[in-house]
């Protein structure tokens, strides 16, 4: 609405049930049209509409309904639309906008398509995802839509101003309105809606048929009548649901039986391995929806959590801590646990969304694992060559560790796979692991510009072959998705990097018992062989570690002790860089765990000096700097960092988006393509930060806030979460004047 003016002059209601009867209440209430004309053939219905407020004008017909309407909504059983539509064309004025609000929609567009003969841009179906246990006129609720999705599935060709009008309708009315295809909507509500109505109409009727019926029904606990209470819905209706999404429905039925009975001939053999994957891989699923079904607009869960991050100036760093697990060798040990012949077990597994989409991923692929609870995951390994095709595509959320390393990994699978991620993971580069696959005889299709989703094709009955890889860019990510794919191939897979990078998979391939041969800068091994299951205690993330490594440096009187962290040599570049600016780092406990170095950390605040960065320390540090930015602005002197071009293809470009976040709080830098120049000493004022959805950045500016004269706010942080679960928790407790909220932006994942 503009200038106080309706959205519509007048609403045509085509049946007057619960849908229908609370679209025309809602329309009303929200003054969204000048008049609200209902036609029904239940003419009982209609005149109570009226005296209820409901509707304004009764119609005798459905064409005198929609005479002068410039809104149309069928609200009529599925199987009703065909001869309506023939009653009401003659009679649609030539802009209207035609509506629908069926539970399928390929039928409702043949039926368009029937009568008019084609389908004319101006008519969207559409489904609000919205009902009640009650039915008929006097259940019209004009809230019914608030907080409910409605799903239009415009064609092509759809007018926008007329899409754009119908959006603003259901929206006024307090929905959330989503668009995709036909197609895909009555895929997805075929699983999601119609199976398990269809499943609850059959189970009750099957255990009525029961000679013990009574019992059953008497003893019945909770679960069994929250499940059956949908089969209590209307007959009729889904009658005409189930005929008129006939294909989709079928298919997911045949998917429904081959799996139960799979389950059946698990049970009957006493298979209690199938039985754990298989409710193993459900109870995450259940658990972790909204990941596992990425992009598909009603089954997610679409409005993503949007967490800002509040702070106040000023603060010490005080305490003893210690900060979750090394997401690196969280990914590599569950990968590895999964190929492995044997139960792996794990203690201080990272549970942050990277790492789960990990396990989750694996779960898709028929490994069985058990948790994670708190931080214990036990691996069912499958053996080098036991894992199973995904049923559909592998989705990382914002993991490029998750997806670059898949890629070689999948690379020599049998089947076909797809790797997907969410928006910030899908603009990041992937044919820097591409090319180097194809070379081995991988078959992978990126998007434009190398980007994912990566659909890899398997090895399609040929063996990988090995290779030399030279690395352009040092990158521990490239060079573990080679070995991986080089575990594989037939003869040798060696990588030389051109600076050392964090050495991980290595490590890890080594206590699993593959032999793998280091010669300088050169990596290699051997394809053929095997991993035998292992135990590991994942050490604390030095990269997480680091945010308070620069803390507790920066802001004056802090004495902060940090347990348990990982010193793998490729990996503390953080302390050598702070240390040679002049921080109080004391290592202590040094031990081995697992093959991985650890030690606890103590760091007291101390007066930090510029530097030019060691360019041998980049690799080393290279998820590090953005905190080190802020320990670059707090220091007196210059700080200069070059040969971080890697820096720009992170999960944002870091170089700018740190530079853009320091000017907003009034400090100057100077911005090169392969780095940066800070002025240290300069005064870091309040303000409002975007993080870019990128963790690392927004953690970094939580930390600036120790030095600063205002507050700041830092935007779009809800990724922290995929590498430091807790962190608000942690850093509130050591002094960090830091609260985090939350709020709910809905987004439209657009047609399928």
């Amino acid at each position: 609405m503009s200038n106080g003016e309706p959205l519509f002059q007048r609403v045509a209601i085509i049946g007057l049930g619960l849908i229908g009867g609370s679209l025309a209440s809602a329309i009303r209430r929200n003054s969204l049209a000048r008049e609200v004309v209902g036609a029904d053939t239940r003419k009982d219905d209609l005149l109570l509409g009226q005296s209820l407020g409901i509707i304004d004008t009764v119609a005798e017909t459905t064409a005198e309904a929609v005479q002068g309407a410039d809104l149309v909504v069928l609200a009529v059983p599925v199987q009703a639309t065909r001869k309506v539509l023939e009653e009401i064309r003659p009679h649609l004025a030539a802009d209207a906008i035609l509506t629908d609000v069926g539970s399928t929609k390929s039928g409702f567009v043949k039926d368009v398509e029937a009568v008019f003969g084609e389908f004319p841009p101006r008519i969207i179906p559409g489904h609000p995802i919205a009902g009640s246990e009650r039915s008929g006129i006097r259940a019209a609720n004009p809230d019914l839509f608030a907080n409910h999705k409605v799903i239009l599935t415009p064609p092509d060709n759809v007018s926008h101003s007329h899409l754009d009008r119908l959006r603003a309708l259901w929206e006024a009315c307090g929905a959330t309105v989503l668009t995709m295809s036909v197609a895909y909507h009555d895929e997805v509500l075929a699983a999601t809606s119609h199976l398990p109505h269809l499943i609850a109409f059959s189970l009750v009727d099957t255990l009525a048929g029961e000679d013990e019926n009574m019992d059953i029904f008497r003893y019945a606990a909770g679960g069994f009548r929250d499940f059956t209470r949908i089969a209590a819905s209307d007959p009729v209706m889904w009658h005409d649901i189930f005929l008129s999404n006939r294909d989709a429905v079928l298919r997911v039925i045949d998917h429904f039986t081959h799996d139960l009975d799979q389950l059946r001939t698990a049970i009957a053999d006493q298979d209690g391995a199938t039985l754990l994957r298989v409710f193993s891989r459900a109870k995450a699923a259940r658990e972790h929806f909204s990941k596992m079904l990425s992009g598909q607009a009603y089954v997610t869960n679409n409005s993503e959590n949007q967490v800002t991050f509040r702070l106040q100036p000023g603060g010490k760093v005080i305490g003893d801590i210690r900060v979750p697990g090394d997401k690196s060798i969280s990914h590599r040990s569950i990968m590895l646990g999964a190929l492995a012949e044997g139960i792996t077990e794990v203690k201080g597994f990272l549970e942050g969304e990277d790492s789960l989409a990990t396990i989750q991923a694996f779960r898709d692929m028929g490994v069985t694992i058990e948790g994670p609870d708190d931080g214990f995951v036990r691996i069912h390994g499958v053996g080098m060559h036991g894992l199973q095709a995904p049923r559909g595509p592998i989705y990382l959320g914002n993991s490029g560790t998750g997806m670059r390393l898949f890629s070689g990994l999948l690379a020599a699978q049998s089947f076909e796979s797809e790797l997907t991620g969410d928006a910030s993971l899908s603009v990041r580069p992937m044919n820097r692991v591409a090319d180097p696959l194809r070379s081995m005889g991988a078959v992978i299709d990126t998007a434009e510009g190398g980007r994912p989703p990566l659909k890899i094709r398997g090895s399609q009955g040929k063996q990988l072959k090995g290779i030399h890889y030279d690395m352009p860019i040092a990158s521990a990510q490239v060079k573990s998705c080679l070995l991986l794919a080089g575990l594989y191939a037939d003869g040798t897979t060696s990588v030389t990097e051109p600076a050392p990078t964090r050495d991980h998979t290595e490590r890890m391939l080594t206590g699993f018992g593959y032999k793998v041969e280091r010669d300088g800068s050169t990596v290699s091994l051997s394809g053929g062989g095997k991993l035998t299951a292992s135990c590991i205690d994942v050490p604390a993330d030095i990269s997480s570690a680091a945010f308070f490594l620069v803390a507790a440096s920066i802001a004056p009187g802090s004495d902060l002790t940090l347990r348990h962290v990982g010193m793998n040599p490729t990996r503390v570049g953080v302390i050598s860089i702070l240390r040679q600016m002049g921080a109080d780092i004391e290592v202590s406990a040094e031990r081995e765990i697992g093959g991985e170095p650890v030690a606890d950390l103590r760091v007291r605040s101390a007066e930090l000096k510029g530097i030019n960065i060691p360019e041998d320390q980049v690799p080393l540090a290279i998820d590090e700097f953005p905190a080190l930015f802020i320990a670059a602005t707090c220091a007196t002197g210059r700080t200069v960092l070059s040969g971080a071009e890697e820096l720009r293809v992170k999960e944002s470009d870091r170089i700018q988006v740190m530079a853009d976040g320091l000017a907003t709080l009034g400090v100057e830098t100077e911005v090169m393509a392969d780095g940066i120049v800070i002025e240290g000493g300069q005064t870091i004022k309040g303000g409002s930060v975007q993080s870019h959805g990128d963790h690392r950045i927004a953690m970094s500016f939580a930390v600036a806030s120790l030095r600063a004269t205002g507050e700041i706010e830092v935007n779009d942080c809800a990724n922290v979460a995929t590498s430091f679960p807790g962190f608000v928790e942690i850093a509130r407790g050591t002094g960090i004047n830091i609260s985090a909220e939350t709020s709910e932006a809905v987004v439209d994942q657009g047609a399928k």
